[in-house]
Protein backbone atom coordinates (compact mmCIF):
# COMPACT_ATOMS: atom_id res chain seq x y z
CA UNK A 1 0.00 0.00 0.00
CA UNK A 2 1.14 3.53 -0.65
CA UNK A 3 0.19 6.99 0.57
CA UNK A 4 1.99 8.60 -2.35
CA UNK A 5 0.71 6.32 -5.14
CA UNK A 6 -2.54 4.64 -3.98
CA UNK A 7 -4.18 1.77 -5.83
CA UNK A 8 -7.90 1.00 -6.14
CA UNK A 9 -8.75 -2.41 -7.61
CA UNK A 10 -12.16 -3.68 -8.70
CA UNK A 11 -12.17 -7.45 -9.04
CA UNK A 12 -14.74 -9.95 -10.24
CA UNK A 13 -15.98 -11.94 -13.20
CA UNK A 14 -16.31 -10.50 -16.68
CA UNK A 15 -19.94 -9.48 -17.00
CA UNK A 16 -20.38 -9.16 -13.22
CA UNK A 17 -20.92 -5.40 -13.44
CA UNK A 18 -17.32 -4.18 -13.30
CA UNK A 19 -17.85 -1.60 -16.05
CA UNK A 20 -20.77 -0.05 -14.15
CA UNK A 21 -18.56 0.33 -11.10
CA UNK A 22 -15.77 1.76 -13.25
CA UNK A 23 -18.08 4.43 -14.67
CA UNK A 24 -19.28 5.30 -11.17
CA UNK A 25 -15.68 5.79 -10.08
CA UNK A 26 -14.90 7.90 -13.16
CA UNK A 27 -17.74 10.23 -12.18
CA UNK A 28 -16.41 10.31 -8.61
CA UNK A 29 -12.87 11.10 -9.79
CA UNK A 30 -14.14 13.90 -12.01
CA UNK A 31 -16.11 15.51 -9.15
CA UNK A 32 -13.14 15.30 -6.80
CA UNK A 33 -10.66 16.43 -9.49
CA UNK A 34 -8.62 13.24 -9.15
CA UNK A 35 -6.44 12.20 -12.08
CA UNK A 36 -6.44 8.38 -12.25
CA UNK A 37 -4.69 6.01 -14.61
CA UNK A 38 -7.13 3.23 -15.54
CA UNK A 39 -5.72 -0.23 -16.28
CA UNK A 40 -7.70 -3.24 -17.48
CA UNK A 41 -6.71 -6.67 -16.25
CA UNK A 42 -7.04 -8.40 -19.62
CA UNK A 43 -3.78 -6.72 -20.64
CA UNK A 44 -2.06 -9.22 -18.34
CA UNK A 45 -3.43 -12.26 -20.13
CA UNK A 46 -0.72 -14.56 -21.39
CA UNK A 47 -2.20 -15.48 -24.77
CA UNK A 48 -3.91 -13.86 -27.73
CA UNK A 49 -7.36 -15.20 -28.61
CA UNK A 50 -5.89 -17.34 -31.38
CA UNK A 51 -3.23 -18.80 -29.10
CA UNK A 52 -5.82 -19.51 -26.41
CA UNK A 53 -8.08 -21.33 -28.89
CA UNK A 54 -5.16 -23.55 -29.88
CA UNK A 55 -4.35 -24.17 -26.23
CA UNK A 56 -7.96 -25.20 -25.58
CA UNK A 57 -7.77 -27.76 -28.38
CA UNK A 58 -4.54 -29.14 -26.97
CA UNK A 59 -5.94 -29.28 -23.43
CA UNK A 60 -9.06 -31.12 -24.61
CA UNK A 61 -6.91 -33.92 -25.99
CA UNK A 62 -5.20 -34.43 -22.62
CA UNK A 63 -8.44 -33.86 -20.65
CA UNK A 64 -7.10 -30.73 -18.92
CA UNK A 65 -9.29 -27.81 -17.89
CA UNK A 66 -7.83 -24.35 -18.49
CA UNK A 67 -9.36 -20.90 -18.39
CA UNK A 68 -8.63 -17.19 -18.33
CA UNK A 69 -8.98 -17.34 -14.54
CA UNK A 70 -5.90 -19.39 -13.70
CA UNK A 71 -2.11 -18.90 -13.67
CA UNK A 72 -1.50 -20.87 -16.84
CA UNK A 73 -3.20 -18.18 -18.91
CA UNK A 74 -2.18 -15.02 -17.04
CA UNK A 75 0.94 -13.05 -16.21
CA UNK A 76 0.46 -13.12 -12.41
CA UNK A 77 4.10 -12.29 -11.56
CA UNK A 78 4.03 -9.34 -13.98
CA UNK A 79 0.77 -8.08 -12.47
CA UNK A 80 2.20 -8.24 -8.97
CA UNK A 81 5.36 -6.47 -10.11
CA UNK A 82 3.29 -3.78 -11.83
CA UNK A 83 1.29 -3.07 -8.67
CA UNK A 84 4.46 -2.97 -6.58
CA UNK A 85 6.21 -0.63 -9.02
CA UNK A 86 3.25 1.71 -9.20
CA UNK A 87 2.95 1.84 -5.40
CA UNK A 88 6.64 2.75 -5.19
CA UNK A 89 7.07 5.06 -8.19
CA UNK A 90 3.70 5.94 -9.70
CA UNK A 91 4.65 4.15 -12.92
CA UNK A 92 4.93 0.63 -14.30
CA UNK A 93 4.88 -1.36 -17.52
CA UNK A 94 1.54 -2.37 -19.05
CA UNK A 95 -0.09 -3.29 -22.34
CA UNK A 96 -3.63 -3.21 -23.68
CA UNK A 97 -5.86 -5.92 -25.11
CA UNK A 98 -8.18 -5.42 -28.10
CA UNK A 99 -11.36 -7.23 -27.08
CA UNK A 100 -13.41 -6.11 -30.09
CA UNK A 101 -13.02 -4.59 -33.55
CA UNK A 102 -13.66 -1.04 -32.38
CA UNK A 103 -11.04 -1.32 -29.65
CA UNK A 104 -8.62 -2.94 -32.08
CA UNK A 105 -8.97 -0.06 -34.52
CA UNK A 106 -8.25 2.45 -31.77
CA UNK A 107 -5.19 0.55 -30.55
CA UNK A 108 -3.82 -0.28 -33.99
CA UNK A 109 -3.70 -4.04 -33.45
CA UNK A 110 -5.81 -7.01 -34.51
CA UNK A 111 -8.86 -8.05 -32.52
CA UNK A 112 -7.87 -10.48 -29.77
CA UNK A 113 -4.26 -9.28 -29.65
CA UNK A 114 -2.17 -6.95 -27.49
CA UNK A 115 -0.29 -3.70 -27.86
CA UNK A 116 3.42 -3.78 -26.99
CA UNK A 117 4.38 -3.42 -23.31
CA UNK A 118 5.16 0.19 -22.44
CA UNK A 119 5.54 2.43 -19.35
CA UNK A 120 2.56 4.32 -17.99
CA UNK A 121 2.42 8.04 -18.52
CA UNK A 122 3.55 9.92 -15.42
CA UNK A 123 1.52 12.33 -13.30
CA UNK A 124 -1.45 10.23 -12.17
CA UNK A 125 -2.90 10.62 -8.68
CA UNK A 126 -3.82 6.96 -8.31
CA UNK A 127 -4.11 3.66 -10.16
CA UNK A 128 -7.56 2.25 -10.86
CA UNK A 129 -7.49 -1.42 -11.88
CA UNK A 130 -10.52 -3.24 -13.28
CA UNK A 131 -10.28 -6.96 -13.92
CA UNK A 132 -10.45 -10.50 -12.59
CA UNK A 133 -7.27 -10.58 -10.51
CA UNK A 134 -6.97 -7.34 -8.56
CA UNK A 135 -6.64 -9.28 -5.30
CA UNK A 136 -5.26 -12.59 -6.53
CA UNK A 137 -2.97 -14.71 -4.40
CA UNK A 138 -1.17 -17.58 -6.10
CA UNK A 139 0.44 -19.43 -3.24
CA UNK A 140 -2.49 -21.76 -4.03
CA UNK A 141 -0.29 -23.15 -6.83
CA UNK A 142 1.71 -24.96 -4.16
CA UNK A 143 -1.30 -26.00 -2.09
CA UNK A 144 -2.96 -27.54 -5.12
CA UNK A 145 0.33 -29.21 -6.14
CA UNK A 146 -0.29 -28.44 -9.79
CA UNK A 147 1.73 -30.64 -12.13
CA UNK A 148 4.40 -28.44 -13.72
CA UNK A 149 3.66 -30.08 -17.05
CA UNK A 150 0.46 -28.03 -17.12
CA UNK A 151 2.46 -24.83 -17.51
CA UNK A 152 4.22 -23.48 -20.60
CA UNK A 153 8.04 -23.61 -20.26
CA UNK A 154 8.34 -19.82 -20.07
CA UNK A 155 6.45 -19.61 -16.74
CA UNK A 156 8.86 -18.92 -13.90
CA UNK A 157 7.87 -21.71 -11.50
CA UNK A 158 9.92 -20.08 -8.74
CA UNK A 159 7.17 -17.46 -8.58
CA UNK A 160 4.67 -20.25 -7.93
CA UNK A 161 6.78 -21.61 -5.08
CA UNK A 162 7.25 -18.29 -3.32
CA UNK A 163 3.65 -17.27 -3.94
CA UNK A 164 2.06 -14.30 -5.69
CA UNK A 165 0.24 -11.69 -3.60
CA UNK A 166 -1.24 -8.88 -5.66
CA UNK A 167 -3.67 -7.79 -2.93
CA UNK A 168 -0.90 -6.60 -0.58
CA UNK A 169 -0.33 -3.51 -2.74
CA UNK A 170 -3.98 -2.44 -3.00
CA UNK A 171 -5.29 0.42 -0.84
CA UNK A 172 -8.96 -0.19 -1.65
CA UNK A 173 -10.04 -3.60 -2.97
CA UNK A 174 -13.66 -4.01 -4.06
CA UNK A 175 -15.28 -7.27 -5.13
CA UNK A 176 -18.27 -7.29 -7.49
CA UNK A 177 -20.04 -10.61 -7.05
CA UNK A 178 -23.49 -11.48 -8.45
CA UNK A 179 -25.23 -14.51 -6.96
CA UNK A 180 -23.88 -17.51 -8.85
CA UNK A 181 -27.07 -18.28 -10.80
CA UNK A 182 -27.35 -14.62 -11.76
CA UNK A 183 -23.70 -14.61 -12.78
CA UNK A 184 -24.30 -17.56 -15.10
CA UNK A 185 -27.42 -15.97 -16.59
CA UNK A 186 -25.48 -12.78 -17.28
CA UNK A 187 -22.62 -14.68 -18.91
CA UNK A 188 -24.85 -16.77 -21.17
CA UNK A 189 -26.89 -13.76 -22.32
CA UNK A 190 -23.76 -11.61 -22.72
CA UNK A 191 -21.98 -14.22 -24.83
CA UNK A 192 -25.00 -14.82 -27.03
CA UNK A 193 -25.79 -11.12 -27.46
CA UNK A 194 -22.22 -10.39 -28.57
CA UNK A 195 -22.08 -13.43 -30.83
CA UNK A 196 -19.29 -15.10 -28.90
CA UNK A 197 -20.92 -18.51 -28.73
CA UNK A 198 -24.14 -20.50 -28.34
CA UNK A 199 -25.82 -21.13 -24.96
CA UNK A 200 -24.45 -24.67 -25.09
CA UNK A 201 -20.89 -23.49 -25.66
CA UNK A 202 -21.29 -20.89 -22.92
CA UNK A 203 -22.35 -23.62 -20.50
CA UNK A 204 -19.31 -25.68 -21.50
CA UNK A 205 -17.10 -22.69 -20.69
CA UNK A 206 -18.71 -22.30 -17.26
CA UNK A 207 -17.99 -25.94 -16.46
CA UNK A 208 -14.44 -25.84 -17.83
CA UNK A 209 -13.34 -22.87 -15.78
CA UNK A 210 -15.05 -23.85 -12.51
CA UNK A 211 -11.89 -25.23 -10.88
CA UNK A 212 -9.95 -22.01 -11.56
CA UNK A 213 -12.96 -19.96 -10.46
CA UNK A 214 -12.98 -21.69 -7.09
CA UNK A 215 -9.21 -21.42 -6.56
CA UNK A 216 -8.35 -18.02 -8.06
CA UNK A 217 -11.48 -15.85 -8.18
CA UNK A 218 -13.48 -16.75 -5.06
CA UNK A 219 -10.58 -16.39 -2.55
CA UNK A 220 -10.19 -12.73 -3.53
CA UNK A 221 -13.59 -11.95 -2.03
CA UNK A 222 -12.24 -12.91 1.38
CA UNK A 223 -9.56 -10.21 1.05
CA UNK A 224 -11.68 -7.33 -0.19
CA UNK A 225 -12.39 -4.16 1.76
CA UNK A 226 -15.89 -4.02 0.27
CA UNK A 227 -17.93 -6.73 -1.45
CA UNK A 228 -20.94 -5.82 -3.58
CA UNK A 229 -23.13 -8.86 -4.16
CA UNK A 230 -26.15 -8.54 -6.43
CA UNK A 231 -29.05 -10.84 -5.52
CA UNK A 232 -32.05 -11.34 -7.83
CA UNK A 233 -35.60 -10.88 -6.54
CA UNK A 234 -37.07 -13.05 -9.30
CA UNK A 235 -36.81 -16.78 -9.95
CA UNK A 236 -33.37 -17.81 -11.23
CA UNK A 237 -33.62 -21.45 -10.14
CA UNK A 238 -32.55 -22.76 -13.56
CA UNK A 239 -30.15 -20.20 -15.03
CA UNK A 240 -29.76 -22.18 -18.22
CA UNK A 241 -33.33 -21.63 -19.39
CA UNK A 242 -33.75 -18.04 -18.18
CA UNK A 243 -35.11 -15.89 -20.99
CA UNK A 244 -34.09 -12.54 -19.48
CA UNK A 245 -31.43 -11.13 -17.20
CA UNK A 246 -33.01 -9.70 -14.03
CA UNK A 247 -32.98 -5.91 -14.14
CA UNK A 248 -31.41 -3.76 -11.40
CA UNK A 249 -34.90 -3.02 -10.07
CA UNK A 250 -35.48 -6.78 -9.81
CA UNK A 251 -32.39 -7.11 -7.60
CA UNK A 252 -30.91 -5.96 -4.33
CA UNK A 253 -27.29 -5.23 -3.44
CA UNK A 254 -25.73 -6.80 -0.38
CA UNK A 255 -22.70 -4.68 0.48
CA UNK A 256 -20.27 -6.06 3.04
CA UNK A 257 -17.59 -3.94 4.74
CA UNK A 258 -14.50 -5.59 6.18
CA UNK A 259 -13.63 -2.71 8.56
CA UNK A 260 -16.74 -0.98 9.87
CA UNK A 261 -14.61 1.66 11.62
CA UNK A 262 -13.80 3.21 8.22
CA UNK A 263 -17.46 4.02 7.46
CA UNK A 264 -20.12 6.33 8.89
CA UNK A 265 -23.12 4.04 8.49
CA UNK A 266 -25.81 6.48 9.77
CA UNK A 267 -24.67 9.00 7.15
CA UNK A 268 -24.61 6.33 4.42
CA UNK A 269 -28.15 5.20 5.26
CA UNK A 270 -29.41 8.77 5.06
CA UNK A 271 -27.88 9.31 1.62
CA UNK A 272 -28.84 5.98 -0.03
CA UNK A 273 -32.65 5.73 -0.37
CA UNK A 274 -34.16 2.43 0.75
CA UNK A 275 -30.99 1.14 2.36
CA UNK A 276 -30.75 -0.58 5.73
CA UNK A 277 -28.26 -2.52 7.81
CA UNK A 278 -28.80 -6.28 8.04
CA UNK A 279 -25.68 -6.89 10.13
CA UNK A 280 -23.15 -4.54 11.75
CA UNK A 281 -20.95 -4.86 8.64
CA UNK A 282 -23.60 -5.48 5.96
CA UNK A 283 -25.87 -3.05 4.14
CA UNK A 284 -28.87 -3.87 1.96
CA UNK A 285 -29.33 -1.44 -0.96
CA UNK A 286 -31.94 -1.37 -3.78
CA UNK A 287 -30.46 -2.78 -6.98
CA UNK A 288 -30.96 0.40 -8.96
CA UNK A 289 -28.80 2.45 -6.59
CA UNK A 290 -25.42 0.91 -7.42
CA UNK A 291 -23.79 4.03 -8.85
CA UNK A 292 -25.11 6.18 -6.01
CA UNK A 293 -23.90 3.64 -3.45
CA UNK A 294 -20.41 3.62 -4.97
CA UNK A 295 -20.28 7.40 -4.88
CA UNK A 296 -21.54 7.73 -1.31
CA UNK A 297 -19.50 4.86 0.14
CA UNK A 298 -16.24 5.32 -1.74
CA UNK A 299 -16.18 9.12 -2.05
CA UNK A 300 -14.87 9.64 1.50
CA UNK A 301 -12.29 6.88 1.03
CA UNK A 302 -10.89 8.54 -2.10
CA UNK A 303 -10.83 11.90 -0.30
CA UNK A 304 -8.88 10.27 2.50
CA UNK A 305 -6.35 8.88 0.02
CA UNK A 306 -5.82 12.29 -1.55
CA UNK A 307 -5.47 13.96 1.85
CA UNK A 308 -2.82 11.45 2.90
CA UNK A 309 -1.04 11.98 -0.40
CA UNK A 310 -1.00 15.76 0.07
CA UNK A 311 0.04 15.53 3.72
CA UNK A 312 2.85 13.10 3.04
CA UNK A 313 4.02 14.69 -0.20
CA UNK A 314 3.03 18.36 -0.42
CA UNK A 315 2.69 19.57 -4.00
CA UNK A 316 1.96 16.07 -5.34
CA UNK A 317 -1.51 17.11 -6.66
Amino acid sequence: MSDKHPIIAITGMAGAGLSTVRHAFKDLFMRQKVNPVIVHGDGFRRFTDRQFAALLDEAAVSDRHISWFGPECNHFPELEQFFQTYAETGSGVVREYAHNDSRAAGLGVKTGEFTPWKPLASGSDLLFYEGQHGGVIADTWTRRQIDSRHFPPEIDRRAGRKGIDVAQYVDLLIGVVPAINLEWIQKIHRDCAKGYCSPEASLETILRRMDDYIHYIVPQFGLTDINIQRMPLVDTSNPFIAREVPTPDESVLIIHFRDRKRHDFPALLQRIPGSRMTRPTTMLVPGGELRLAISVICGPLVEEMMEKQSATHPGQN
